[in-house]
């Protein structure tokens, strides 16, 4: 998938050429560049900036001074590459696309991880990301510190407000989910969404799900449902958290927060390409 995504972003910037350097930059000219840090953070893509720059050219020579996950401050520089001009100045905006916006979700949620330690609370994204770059999205998650829910509509049976009403009610809807995992011999956790104590207490009274997600509920009411959930069930908390509320939900006892503003409100983290020498052999 990583590999797939890169290919068609390559495809997407450079077309038929990057007319730019093919223009001005003669064919056997070598360069150097740095990528520099230019606000404080924690850093993500590195490993797919050395992929990216290989994917193109396989000559270039990557040297990695800071890795995925660490914390980085305003002047660092995280690596440098070494190679065919060209290939550099042609790779540059996809590393730092990537780089810039993986680093954003990173910093992000390593902020909102760091508010909940020692409450035993996981932090998840969900699949409100960009579409065709999701992997990328999820991987920095993962490396702030967070956990990814389900990647996409294939690997967890979720039972949101529209299924629960297209269905016909909760009893249906659950009854049909497990009988479709039955028919099909697929091993899915099911998860279902309740946005009252009603619904909660209907879910509970027909059982057969995995996961209760409480949506939009505030954390005192999550305090009384947790005293009625059997600890047979994860429960998540979703709906309008922010960094300013995600501790008192953390502290009710659910098992996850998952929170959308990961992956799609979230800051870049702002960094450059500069290069650091030029010559033609």
């Amino acid at each position: 998938m990583i590999d797939e995504i890169i290919q068609n972003a390559l495809r997407e910037d450079i077309g038929d050429g990057d007319h730019s350097s093919l223009s001005c930059i003669p064919e056997d000219a070598k360069g150097s560049a740095k990528l520099l840090v230019k606000a404080d953070g924690i850093i993500a893509g590195v490993e797919l900036a050395e992929r990216i720059f290989k994917t193109f050219d396989s000559s270039l020579k990557f040297d990695r001074f800071i890795s995925d996950g660490e914390s980085v401050k305003y002047g660092d520089i995280a690596f440098e590459i070494h190679g065919s001009s060209r290939s550099i100045l042609s790779t540059e905006r996809l590393v730092l696309n990537f780089m810039q916006r993986m680093s954003g979700i990173a910093t992000q949620t390593n902020s909102l991880v760091k508010k909940i330690e020692g409450t035993g609370a996981k932090l998840l994204d969900t699949r409100k990301t960009t579409p065709g770059i999701r992997y990328m999205e999820k991987w920095a998650v993962r490396i702030g510190g967070g956990f990814n829910h389900r990647f996409a509509l294939y690997d967890m049976i979720m039972l949101k407000d529209n299924h629960v009403d297209y269905a016909g009610g909760i009893e249906a809807a659950i009854e049909r989910a497990n009988d479709y995992l039955k028919v099909t011999k697929k091993e899915l956790k099911i998860e279902i969404e309740v946005r009252n104590e009603e619904e909660l207490e209907t879910v509970l009274e027909v059982g057969g799900v995995d996961r209760i997600m409480l949506d939009n509920f505030s954390p005192q009411r999550i305090v009384e449902a947790l005293k009625t959930i059997p600890d047979i069930y994860e429960v998540e908390a979703s709906g309008g958290i922010t960094s300013d509320t995600i501790r008192d939900y953390a502290e009710t006892g659910v098992d996850f927060i998952s929170v959308g503003a990961l992956t799609h409100s979230f800051e870049s983290l702002d960094m450059s390409l500069k290069a650091t020498f030029n010559k033609t052999t």
